[in-house]
């Protein structure tokens, strides 16, 4: 089995770090803080326990799948030697950039850098390395165990055979992949759920229905695991109001600008789950 390397430790860096080492691979996880190191481990062994107790794994293979990954906050010793690296960090394009400008100097020349963004221009993170054809784009969704999709996203320069190696990564983590062979802010997935979240909030800032109600109506009425206010809060409202003004800037289309109210909050720190409140409540 290949080895992985996540950059990152954050809610995607662990998840994706999660299902790659119950899947077999061994993986090296990266960040520059030891206590989020930690923590992400922490977070991890509750998720392995979680799906103990529903029969899903066993007591054995959680303590195997806990075997296989590693942490550092040394990013040439994580990446050095992986065969796939995944970018998991903060959805800011310099921050990114930095990243891959040191895995350009760092991996070996036949490796896959993969950027696990939901909306960034893939060739622009390529641009700084010296091997644009090796670097893709894999999306994963949250909670990385629990959804099953993963968009990977071709940059102009991106190869067939690092396309296909990134593709087949994913499904070895038990993902179905939809392919994006066109590098345009959003993607396909967070096109659709950024236009339909600014309408969400719209309508809340404007007085017409209730975070609740506008959530209700999507789970029921379009058969939505979650409404887009739901979805807000569980993936950060800084994120959406991030992935927003990344493909406003991008295509100048105003159904994408961020809503006052959704920048207000993000800027007061009511983030969602990670900050306790959003559009809801969280304990």
């Amino acid at each position: 089995m290949p080895s992985l390397a996540v950059v990152g430790a954050g809610l995607m860096g662990s998840g994706i770090a999660q299902v790659a080492a119950v899947a077999g691979y061994d993986v090296a996880v990266q960040d520059v803080s030891e206590e989020q190191l930690a923590r992400a481990l922490g977070e991890i062994e509750s998720s392995l326990r979680r799906l103990e107790k529903k029969g899903r794994l066993t007591s054995e293979q959680v303590g195997q799948t806990l075997g296989r990954i590693t942490t550092t906050t040394d990013l040439a010793s994580a990446a050095r030697d992986a065969d796939v690296v995944v970018e998991a960090i903060v959805e800011k394009l310099d921050a990114k950039q930095e990243v891959f400008r040191a895995l350009d100097r760092i991996c070996g020349p036949e490796a896959v850098l993969a950027t696990n963004t939901s909306a960034l221009p893939i060739t622009r993170i390529a641009s700084v390395t010296s091997r644009p054809e090796r670097v893709v784009g894999t999306h994963f969704f949250s909670p990385v165990p629990m959804m099953r999709l993963c968009e990977v996203v071709r940059g102009v320069k991106t190869s067939d055979e690092t396309l296909a190696r990134a593709r087949s990564f994913a499904e070895d983590l038990g993902k179905t992949c939809v392919v994006v062979n066109r590098d345009i802010a959003g993607f396909v997935t967070t096109r659709l759920i950024v236009a339909l979240s600014v309408e969400a909030v719209k309508l809340v800032e404007s007085g017409v229905a209730t975070a609740e109600d506008i959530d209700t109506a999507c789970r029921l009425g379009f058969g939505h695991a979650m409404g887009p206010l739901e979805t807000m809060d569980l993936t950060g409202i800084d994120v959406f109001v991030n992935a927003s003004r990344n493909i406003h800037t991008d295509t100048a289309d105003p159904k994408f600008h961020p809503p006052e109210l959704s920048v207000r909050k993000a800027a007061a720190g009511e983030l969602g789950r990670k900050s306790g409140r959003g559009w809801y409540e969280h304990s």
